[in-house]
């Protein structure tokens, strides 16, 4: 099992909104449909991150940018702009931290993830 981590500040920021959203029930119905997806792809990263239908890989654009390896794992699949959950591997052994939610980015054109921008890591990440 791997601990969820959130990216600071935008992921930390945008999660906790989201959650609260849930919570205190002011969230939209699209807002509530992103967060039982995004809570079941945390979940399902947090037990295996490789589980067949997260279709998780890395994106070599971000980790060369980023200077570590920087996995892309599917929120949805076979819809328009379906969500895509970044991650990488740290701070500590066995930390997961979310560092970008993403429509997926048109593969088919050069640089398609040149305009996506990720959260902070903290200090130190693993480069596993």
């Amino acid at each position: 099992m791997f601990e969820i981590h959130m990216g600071i500040p935008e992921m930390d920021k945008f999660w906790s909104e989201l959650t609260e959203k849930n919570h205190n029930s002011t969230a939209t119905k699209d807002e509530i449909k992103l967060y039982k997806k995004l809570g079941k792809t945390f979940a399902l990263i947090a037990t295996n991150p490789k589980y067949p239908s997260l279709e998780t890989h890395e994106i070599a654009a971000l980790t060369k940018r980023y200077g570590m390896k920087v996995w892309q794992s599917y929120v949805e699949n076979n819809t328009p702009a379906a969500g895509r959950v970044f991650w990488v591997y740290g701070p500590n052994q066995n930390d997961i931290t979310i560092v970008g939610v993403e429509p997926h980015p048109n593969d088919s054109k050069t640089n398609a993830y040149s305009k996506i921008t990720l959260s902070s890591m903290g200090d130190s990440v693993d480069n596993q």
